[in-house]
């Protein structure tokens, strides 16, 4: 069993997929999503795999996809040979020693170490996290920084066909105060039939979301996330103390160390909880735990992945008691290729955990070919 369980083979793969319409960020635009999977494979023959993903390139958090491939091979492949895949602490432990921050390239592994552990051992990856708190979650539909017309229109239909119940519009693109007014627009058609919720990503400073934010709670909008940089945990305290209305901490949380800042000086009332900034599953975990501490509920957020970090995600989101407050989880539906031999099932405004062993997803090896980045 030991030698069963010694890592003899690491590969990553890039791939390209296309989206079913353009996505914007404060910042930027994507019309396809840039993945790189990572599969760690046992000399027992079991692959795990893992997902490396960034909306839209490192505007985000600094890491790229083509970044994290160098990071993996160069550095934490070496680290990882011959050990054993369930002596996942050490392992990341000295990869630590060897590679600083990179924490979205060290969730992709991560994740691919628990997919092959929980794999040989038979038990789906929420076994490893200490089981079951939930067997769903809900999902709310991101929608882009497009006019107030497009919007609603694109939010009406997920809602008539009983998709989704909430929606968070992207903000920071244009003016404070035109995007005030767009938001303002969509949240008249949209408050009393559907959760309406906001995401500055960073754009905004101290003195402009205190001056403009009121407003939107005023309109209706029931979460705002992070509207000021992530350095800025003061000024995101400051705001959270006067809005009527939850804040939403991202940006400026990756750690556990952040959590706990942000649960000290009550910055914010959720936690945004990728896996993939948060360096993988155990510390998501970790920032749950320290969340629910404070009383601050943890949110499933997303960097748009595909099948295998939406279901990394979705373990963690079941497994963790403190992750109450939903999630975003609509990355494999934003995609327009099913990348999954079964795809996730998603149904009544929920994402439900699939069976089997590992993350319970397997790629489809033909749409992997199809999409896979010329070298």
């Amino acid at each position: 069993m030991s030698d069963d369980l010694r890592i003899d083979r690491v590969e990553t793969v890039l791939v390209d997929i296309p989206l079913r319409r353009p996505h914007r960020f404060a910042r930027v635009s994507m019309d396809a999503q840039p993945v790189l999977y990572v599969f760690v494979r046992t000399a027992g023959g079991v692959t795990g795999t893992g997902e490396g993903v960034v909306p839209a390139g490192p505007w985000w958090g600094g890491e790229s996809v083509e970044t994290m491939q160098v990071i993996i091979e160069r550095y934490i492949a070496p680290v990882l040979l011959g050990r054993r895949v369930d002596d996942v602490a050490r392992l990341l432990r000295d990869v630590a020693d060897v590679v600083a921050a990179n924490l979205f390239a060290k969730a992709a592994v991560e994740v691919a170490l628990h997919d092959a552990w929980a794999r040989c051992l038979g038990v789906p990856v929420h076994t490893l996290l200490g089981g079951l708190a939930r067997t769903s979650v809900p999902v709310t539909w991101a929608l882009g920084a497009e006019a107030a017309p497009i919007v609603v229109e694109e939010a009406l239909g997920k809602l008539d066909a009983g998709l989704h119940h909430s929606f968070k519009l992207k903000m920071g693109a244009q003016e404070p105060a035109a995007d005030v007014d767009r938001v303002e627009a969509v949240a008249e058609k949209l408050v009393g039939v559907a959760g309406v919720r906001v995401d500055l990503n960073a754009r905004w400073d101290r003195l402009t979301s205190l001056t403009h934010l009121p407003r939107l709670a005023e309109a209706g909008v029931e979460m705002v996330e992070q509207p000021v940089p992530g350095h800025d945990v003061e000024a995101l305290a400051e705001i959270n103390a006067v809005l009527p209305v939850p804040v939403m901490a991202d940006e400026s949380l990756r750690t556990p160390s952040d959590a706990l800042r942000i649960a000290r000086l009550r910055a914010a009332d959720i936690l945004a909880v990728k896996t993939t900034k948060c360096g993988g599953l155990r510390a998501s975990v970790e920032i749950a735990a320290i969340g629910a501490a404070a009383g601050i509920p943890s949110h499933g957020a997303t960097s748009i992945e595909s099948p295998i970090g939406t279901a990394a995600s979705l373990h963690f989101a079941c497994a963790a008691p403190g992750a109450s407050w939903g999630s975003e989880l609509f990355g494999p539906l934003l995609m327009a290729e099913e990348m999954a031999i079964e795809p996730l099932r998603y149904a009544d405004g929920h994402l439900h955990l699939p069976d089997g062993p590992g993350l319970g997803v397997e790629l489809d090896p033909d749409k992997i070919r199809a999409f896979r980045r010329a070298a």
